[in-house]
């Protein structure tokens, strides 16, 4: 393009420089070589014309389209409202303005028009949150809780945390077509995993790299789109925070199995898929009086308790197996608890 647009601009040059000859030929007559004054001055804009106009159209636009493409919905949108309200203002203020003697009332307007349309982009822009959170509570717009920031038929972004890329699974989930949204990886996130896989301990920096393996994989091989981006909200101090300011930026929902993070999203309203509890809703259902075969591995915490576990990892409490670890027995499930932390299974020896 800027091939393009440099002969444009040495031609545009040459009519600027030859059309100024032409309207003050006085001041070339008068001198010792006027051809060759002229042909330098014509030379000289064509030079001008040439080396200017791509900075003055094709460099900024080209910038202009960066920063767009790299600003989310949310502020994009924030931005035009804030560009349309604040030229708003200033056609209000101009009309009086305009009134005023020359030159205030000629560049007066323009340049409030000029101050009150940036100075509300960004204010706007900034104060994007706060602002959807007031129109909500004046009821100019209502949240749909089952498809926040996202269309009609599902959401279309998940960002991920830093627990759900170690724990690995996430992997298996993606590969199975459960979860199909884009998946979107902040830079900070990469920047924690990092620092895990560095680690002085062997478990974390094993984890860690075990992270990295699985992103990769998620990233070459993978059915769903991973997109790593540079979203790093500076009001937020720790992961959990940026996590959940960008999450609430882009209207998308937080993949993590991270038990604090996934209260302080609900909190503020935004959707969490937690591999935890994902997990725990595939277990097989059990009921009252159904029987198990289950091998007592220790001790309750209550006197004559016996704890074992079922294959999926279910903890089962039964009621006087203590004095049956390290042995096969046959309970009846007498009731089932469901907790943020997982399921329980309470049960009683089987009658003989």
């Amino acid at each position: 393009m800027i091939r393009i647009i440099r002969p444009l601009g040495a031609a545009l040059g040459a009519l600027v420089g030859l059309s100024f000859v032409l309207t003050e030929e006085k001041l070339f007559e008068n001198t010792a070589s006027p051809t060759l004054i002229i042909l330098i001055w014509v030379l000289a804009w064509v030079s001008v014309g040439f080396l200017l106009l791509p900075y003055l159209t094709v460099v900024p636009a080209g910038w202009l389209v960066r920063e767009v493409q790299a600003m989310s919905t949310a502020e994009f949108v924030a931005a035009v409202v804030g560009l349309l309200l604040g030229l708003l203002i200033a056609l209000l203020l101009g009309l009086p303005l305009s009134a005023l003697p020359e030159p205030f009332g000629r560049y007066l307007p323009l340049g409030v028009s000029i101050f009150l349309g940036l100075g509300m982009v960004g204010l706007t822009v900034a104060k994007r949150e706060d602002l959807v959170v007031a129109a909500q509570a004046a009821g100019l717009i209502r949240r749909d809780e089952t498809t926040t920031g996202a269309t009609q038929s599902g959401q279309t972004q998940v960002v991920v945390d830093t627990s759900a890329i170690i724990d690995g699974r996430i992997a298996d989930i993606v590969d199975s077509g459960f979860l199909y949204h884009r998946l979107v990886i902040p830079h900070f996130v990469l920047e924690e995993l990092q620092r895990i896989a560095d680690s002085s301990d062997t478990q974390r920096r094993g984890r860690g790299r075990r992270g990295l393996e699985i992103l990769a994989r998620l990233q070459k091989d993978g059915p769903t789109q991973v997109e790593i981006v540079t979203d790093d909200p500076q009001e937020a101090g720790d992961v959990d925070g940026k996590l959940v300011a960008t999450a609430r930026a882009r209207g998308a929902a937080i993949l993590t199995n991270d038990f604090n993070l996934n209260r302080v999203a609900d909190l503020q309203s935004i959707r969490v898929l937690n591999i935890n509890s994902l997990a725990n809703a595939l277990k097989p259902a059990l009921l009252p009086g159904e029987a198990l075969g289950i091998k007592i591995l220790t001790e309750g915490k209550e006197v004559g308790q016996g704890v074992g576990y079922l294959d999926d990892g279910t903890m089962v409490v039964v009621e006087g197996g203590a004095r049956f670890v390290d042995q096969e027995l046959d309970v009846v499930v007498t009731r089932v608890l469901q907790t943020v932390m997982g399921r329980m299974v309470f049960a009683q020896l089987h009658p003989e």
